[in-house]
């Protein structure tokens, strides 16, 4: 086993922080879902706006 005390005897921060990090990630959970992608939607809806907004546009100048 290795010594990871410096000369005068203080603890290495280092690997405290190292054998924390371990600790944690050994307690986490394996298996995490990624949110699903909303890009297709977000399009979706932004080009469904733009369109109601041309529509709207049109129908306005053709009463004027």
């Amino acid at each position: 086993m290795a010594n990871t005390q410096g000369p005068q005897g203080n603890p290495d921060p280092a690997g405290s922080t190292q054998m924390f990090r371990a600790f944690v990630d050994e307690g986490a959970p394996q298996s995490r879902q990624a949110p699903a992608p909303a890009g297709p939607r977000v399009g979706l809806i932004v080009g469904v706006v733009v369109a109601v907004a041309i529509v709207a546009a049109v129908a306005w100048l053709a009463l004027k």
